[in-house]
């Protein structure tokens, strides 16, 4: 039997680390040729990376949110052969690849009073809730509680014979009360008013981590000003509907997005310095001749930013298929390093959700990002005359280093005409 050690291979593009998001395997195990073996992530891209040789594992390098160097030892299996590493070849000791989950703070720090005697042993841990509505203790039998505990028991209106406790000789504690009330909903009447006192300690890490460094490093380097605009949506949202009213089989449905996204391809070349990527190490704008949007979506890890590429190259149809499409790869946590960068300008949208006005966050190194907040009938002023109108306000922010304020609301102007002119949208 000989040993295998897999180091990190290069993920591309001169990454230096990955973060480990996920194993999917624990020492001890015996693992296939190309198993799943580790999901690592650099910057916003999710790699699985897979097992390169058969064997068992005898140690992990690395829990999640530790940073591992390209190059260097994640794994080691036990092979038949000679592996690739000398017998006394191993990696410097490492943490179990899995920690335990944590505990809320309150259980962390709670010191038990005494250790209940043998003829009595106490629960190890709370019991779940669809248990402790089952009485503990036989009727009639008084539970060992003090006096203060008894009267908070009485004031939520809990039955002490229902609460597991896990003081001396069983006796229940406000902790146990506690305990009772997080995990109560199978019947327990339990008042509103309680007091909630666990505190749960979640460790930033994978994507999470990802997206709390962008956001910082945007609102660190970037002097964001914000611009918002009024815009009558009548007109748009009627084409809308009549086109996915008549649209073929084979067309998607079509969203807000796409005609916004139209406007943005239509509008910016009279504006290159916001289509525009600004390097301030070196105090160089890289303006973009193609449009590339980032499209700003919500997935179970968090906010990524897939990219719709060339959009002045598509028409609204085409448009709302990609959208679709990246919007598929960032919710999979599969999207490849190219998908998931290089876009000049970003759209951000809240969809039904999105308020009266927002203040988007750049995506750095962008100078500017488009955020359209939710349509709602207004009564406006038209002629002189009061009617009912489809009314949107633009919210949008921009890089003060690059974009003047002037430049903003002119560009911001000239979107808002071709959202409420829509057949601009399509005129050469």
């Amino acid at each position: 039997m000989g040993r295998f050690v897999f180091k990190l291979p290069d993920l591309g593009e001169g990454t230096a680390e990955a973060e480990i998001v996920a194993w999917h395997v624990k020492v001890g195990d015996v693992v296939a040729e190309d198993a799943p073996l580790v999901d690592m992530l650099t910057d916003k891209a999710t790699v699985e990376m897979t097992s390169p040789v058969a064997g068992k594992l005898i140690e992990l390098n690395g829990a999640p949110g530790d940073m591992a160097a390209v190059g260097g030892p994640i794994a080691i299996f036990e092979v038949e052969g000679a592996g690739n590493a000398a017998p006394a070849e191993r990696a410097a000791p490492t943490p179990a690849a899995v920690e335990a989950p944590r505990k809320p703070v309150a259980e962390v720090v709670e010191a038990p009073e005494a250790q209940p005697p043998p003829a009595s042993p106490a629960p190890s841990a709370p019991a779940p809730a669809s248990a402790r509505v089952i009485p503990l203790r036989a009727e009639g039998e008084k539970p060992l509680a003090s006096p203060a505990v008894r009267r908070r028991a009485e004031d939520l209106g809990i039955k002490l014979n229902h609460v597991a406790g896990t003081g001396p000789a069983g006796r229940v504690t406000h902790e146990d009360l506690d305990a009772f009330i997080a995990g109560a909903g199978s019947g327990a009447a339990v008042s509103t008013l309680a007091r909630r006192t666990a505190v749960e300690e979640v460790k930033v890490i994978g994507m999470r981590r990802a997206i709390a460094r962008q956001m910082q490093e945007s609102k660190r380097r970037i002097p964001h000003f914000a611009y918002v605009e009024e815009v009558d949506m009548t007109e748009l949202e009627e084409l809308r509907v009549h086109l996915n009213a008549t649209k073929r089989d084979d067309q998607p449905k079509l969203t807000l997005l796409p005609f916004i996204m139209r406007a943005l391809a239509r509008v910016l070349p009279a504006y290159p310095q916001i289509n525009a990527r600004f390097d301030d190490e070196a105090g160089v704008v890289h303006r973009h001749a193609g449009v590339h949007i980032g499209i700003a979506t919500q997935t179970t890890s968090g906010l990524v930013v897939p990219v719709v590429r060339h959009a002045e190259a598509l028409d609204v149809w085409a448009a709302a298929t990609e959208v679709a499409r990246v919007a598929e790869i960032a919710r999979s946590g599969k999207g490849s390093k190219d998908e998931l960068s290089g876009s000049t300008i970003t759209i951000t949208s809240l969809g039904p959700l999105g308020g009266i006005a927002t203040t988007p966050v750049i995506n750095h190194p962008e100078v500017a990002i488009i955020g359209p907040n939710k349509i709602v009938d207004r009564p406006v002023v038209r002629q002189g005359q009061i009617t009912v109108r489809k009314m949107m306000n633009l919210s949008s922010s921009f890089d003060h280093r690059v974009v003047d304020g002037y430049d903003a609301a002119e560009f911001i102007q000239r979107v808002k005409a071709m959202l409420e002119h829509p057949a601009t949208l399509f005129m050469d």
